[in-house]
């Protein structure tokens, strides 16, 4: 099982960057979670977007879903140059219809995911928690039933978060604030609050996303480290975690 970070800011994506977008591969499979603003460039700095398998959503803010669209259309444009009609699958929740439904397309095919049920995507089990955010949306636990890789999506803090994670060999978390910031009204958690989750959950290894536009963002590592003393990583395009 791999996952490798594909764009990582919180809001826009800053200059030659992208918004929240991770690869997650396993056995020839690949599974995009969240598609952001940028994530198709970047995406094809690592492969050939044909090759992509799934993409699922979290929620329907701009920032993890702005590349749909354009995905679309160069699954359209690929589909027409080698004269093939494949059809990518996009998953996301129905709590938005009008959202949702966008997720449909020529070439892609919106499936709906019930967020209260567990859901098998290529060689990966995936289970959702609800998040504190203005949206509806859903944190997702993923295994390949050997590994399992938690991804918070934007939330501000959770104490479910703590059971969803429970032994979790890697939890990519929102740390779209510093410590000592309230990020309760916009919906995202401090770089401690994700330490604290990672602590309380004995997970192996933290990575600190979604990052904001202001201050050091080398300080949320700084500050997350000195709550949890497991691996703590900033995000950076390319960052890749992987099992033997």
């Amino acid at each position: 099982m791999k996952v490798t970070v594909n764009g990582f800011w919180g809001g826009y994506p800053a200059a030659n960057g992208a918004t929240s977008s991770y690869i997650f591969s396993s056995e020839g499979f690949s599974l995009l979670v969240d598609c952001g603003s940028g994530a198709l460039s970047r995406l094809q700095s690592k492969m050939d977007v044909m090759d992509l398998n799934a993409i699922i959503i979290s929620h329907y803010h701009f920032d993890h879903i702005a590349d749909i669209g354009v995905m679309q259309y160069a699954w359209k444009v690929q589909n027409i140059l080698a004269k093939t009609d494949k059809q990518l699958p996009i998953y996301g929740h129905n709590e938005d219809e009008a959202s949702f439904q966008t997720l449909s397309h020529e070439f892609t095919v919106g499936i709906q995911y019930d967020p209260t049920q567990s859901i098998e995507i290529g060689p990966f089990t995936i289970t959702f928690l609800k998040t504190n955010h203005p949206v509806p949306c859903y944190a997702m636990n993923i295994t390949d039933g050997k590994h399992t890789v938690v991804y918070t999506a934007d939330s501000s803090y959770n104490e479910s978060f703590i059971p969803f994670s429970q032994g979790a060999d890697l939890l990519i978390t929102d740390s779209n604030f510093y410590e000592g910031m309230d990020g309760s009204k916009p919906g995202h958690m401090t770089s401690t609050e994700c330490a604290h989750i990672a602590k309380e959950a004995n997970v192996k290894e933290l990575w600190l996303s979604h990052l904001p536009h202001f201050g050091d963002v080398t300080k949320l590592q700084d500050e997350a480290s000195k709550k949890f003393d497991g691996t703590v990583r900033l995000c950076d395009e390319g960052l890749t975690w992987e099992t033997e």
